[in-house]
Formats: structure tokens, C-alpha cells, sequence
């Protein structure tokens, strides 16, 4: 069993900025065993531990493979870098498998949708107000029939941009928000208020700190009707999901964050037990497999950065159609293959 492992950062199209972070660049780490691929979005290290330190418990079985990798990193600590890595690994196992039997990926999983509602989402709180009108505009003449956009860097200039997006989209595209975390709790039920009624918002994504899950709550039980709360894409382990459960309206995974799909199919079951829906983090190349397989799917994001690193760093990348992503079920595996040329010239 051959595992190679690439670390590649990427520099953004133009600086990007949300509520909290700004940045200009994003690195991807893409694991290959055999011709099995799987990746995360963290810091390059990812690649250095799985070298060091997960290479070495990689086997044919997946599961026995997973829960190997899960008791190394015991005292490193498992959430953050080390279920990234994981998340890599994990994934290239599966798809390894799949293209060992000769079967998509998503029917190896075990499909529960033939297809994968998206979003479209960046608006970045950098970008000027036509930019922002151009990206959020194109998205909904492509037939996409919700978009979100950041917000909660600066309070006085967003109604502006809001009303800007709303007017780029018109008044059947759904607009969602996302503050990453941004403000404090009535701070955030303040906003949420204003952005049902003068936007139509109906989706709230990280009002306060996924960290503050009684925060999270109150904005739950007192968001204007017709609004959700989510989280969920910083939950590295079961408990972190755990947690959010009963904070939420809709609970968010990260393929590449939470242990991979095996990580991904617990989250799931959380999910089916308690009735809540789940959303998929970014990623898309591999969340279109990996969601389809999800009963309690809401929909995946189709993230700026992650779409345009994707389309340079893989063939095989899924195209939209219209409002949704179709796992291709004519090839095996998730069907994704390496430029090599472009991991070797933006390798970090």
C-alpha cells in the first residue's frame, strides 16, 4: 500500500475577510493511497502528522484503520489538526475501496439522494459591494436558489451590503448570513430580528462562538419564524456535535474536519436519532459523494475558495446543475484525479 501526501497553499483571488478572520490564502492537504484520494483544508503540520505518525496504521480495512489513527493521537489531542489529517486519510481509504470494488463512492456508501441540494457562499465582508453583487447575482442566474454572504465586520456597512445583495438576487433567492461567530448574544438576537424582516434572511449561520452553545440556544428559541440557527463546521469529535444538539436548528459537518466519512456516518446516525438536519461544510468535491449518503441531508456549500482549489488541484471536479451537485456514477471512487504539476508548483 503506497500513501503520498501533498500540502499545497493556494493564494486567494483577492484578499477575503468574514467576521472574524481575514486571510489570502488557503492550503489544502491531499492524501493519496494507491489511487484512493481524500483531503482537508488546515494548516500544512496536517501533512507532517499523517506522515509520521498515521502512515504507519494505515491498512486495508477502514474502520480498523480509523479507530488506529484515533488512539495515536490521543495525547496530541484529537480535535483540530489531528481529525484533519485523520479526515484525509480516511477519505482515500474509502475511495480507495470504491475504486477496488469499481463502484461510485456514493454507492459504495450506501446512496440516500441521487443528487445534493448547494448554496452559494463567500460574499466576503472585503469585497466591494459590486463584487459582491456579481458573485451572489451570478450564482442566482445559474439557477442556484440560495446564497449566503459574511457579515459582522463592520455593523455600519452592512444594511448596505445586504440591500445590495438582496437586490443582485431578487426576492425568490434565499439569502442566508454567516457571522463566524461575530457578536454577543443579544447583539446577535438584535440582528437576527432585523435581518428577517428588512432582508428576508433564512439562515443565521454562527451568530456567537460555536463554542457558546447556550448562546446558540437562545438564538435558536428566539430568531424570528422561518429563520435557522447552524453550526457545527469547528465539531472535530462526537462529542462536539453532541453538544450542539438541542442549540441548533440545523446541525453543520465537515467531511474534512470530522474524522472523514466514517467520522461523518456517526454524526449522521447523531442526526437520524434526534430529527435534525444536517448540512455539509465546504469541500465539495468530496461532500457530494459523502452527503449523498446522508438521510437527514439539508444541503452542501458551495464555497468560493474551495470550488476554484478544487477545479486546479483535481479532474473530476463536479459541476452544478442548477441548484444542486450530482455524484458522477459512471466512474468508481469519487472520481477525482491529481494534477501533479499544479500540487508540485504550489506545494508548500
Amino acid at each position: 500500500m503506497k500513501l503520498e501526501v501533498h500540502a499545497v497553499t493556494v493564494p486567494t483571488d483577492e484578499p477575503e475577510s468574514d467576521g472574524t478572520l481575514e486571510w489570502d490564502s488557503t492550503t489544502i492537504v491531499v492524501v493519496r493511497i494507491d489511487d484512493g484520494v481524500g483531503y482537508t483544508y488546515c494548516h500544512a503540520v496536517a501533512a507532517e502528522l499523517i506522515r509520521e505518525t498515521l502512515a504507519p496504521l494505515v491498512e486495508d480495512d477502514v474502520r480498523a484503520s480509523w479507530l488506529a489513527m484515533n488512539k495515536a493521537v490521543r495525547n496530541m489531542g484529537r480535535p483540530g489538526i489531528a481529525s484533519c489529517a485523520i479526515s484525509a486519510v480516511d477519505q482515500a481509504l474509502w475511495d480507495r475501496e470504491a475504486r477496488r470494488l469499481g463502484v461510485p463512492l456514493v454507492d459504495l456508501l450506501g446512496a440516500a439522494h441521487a443528487c445534493v441540494p448547494i448554496y452559494g457562499s463567500g460574499g466576503f465582508c472585503s469585497y466591494t459591494n459590486d463584487r459582491l453583487q456579481e458573485q451572489l447575482g451570478d450564482w442566482a442566474a445559474a439557477g442556484i436558489p440560495r446564497v449566503k454572504m459574511k457579515v459582522g465586520r463592520d455593523q455600519r456597512r452592512d444594511p448596505a451590503r445586504l440591500d445590495a445583495a438582496r437586490e443582485a438576487i431578487g426576492g425568490d433567492v434565499e439569502l442566508y448570513v454567516d457571522a463566524n461567530g461575530a457578536y454577543g448574544r443579544k447583539e446577535a438576537l438584535a440582528w437576527a430580528e432585523r435581518y428577517g424582516l428588512e432582508w428576508g434572511v433564512t439562515w443565521f449561520e454562527e451568530p456567537v462562538s460555536s463554542a457558546d452553545h447556550d448562546g446558540l440556544r437562545l438564538l435558536r428559541d428566539r430568531a424570528p419564524a422561518g429563520m435557522d440557527i447552524a453550526a457545527g463546521e469547528y465539531a472535530y469529535v462526537a462529542a462536539d456535535f453532541g453538544h450542539l444538539v438541542g442549540a441548533v436548528d440545523c446541525l453543520q459537518a465537515d467531511v474534512t474536519r470530522c474524522g472523514g466519512i466514517t467520522g461523518l456516518l456517526a454524526v449522521s446516525g447523531l442526526c437520524d436519532v434526534f430529527q435534525l438536519d444536517l448540512s455539509a461544510h465546504c469541500a465539495p468535491a468530496v461532500s457530494a459523494h459523502a452527503f449523498a449518503a446522508v438521510p437527514r441531508l439539508r444541503h452542501l456549500e458551495y464555497f468560493h475558495d474551495h470550488v476554484r482549489i478544487e477545479r486546479m488541484v483535481f479532474d473530476g471536479v463536479l459541476e452544478p446543475e442548477g441548484g444542486v451537485l450530482r455524484p458522477d456514477r459512471s466512474v468508481p471512487g469519487n472520481g477525482l484525479a491529481l494534477k501533479v504539476k499544479e500540487l508540485q508548483r504550489w506545494a508548500s
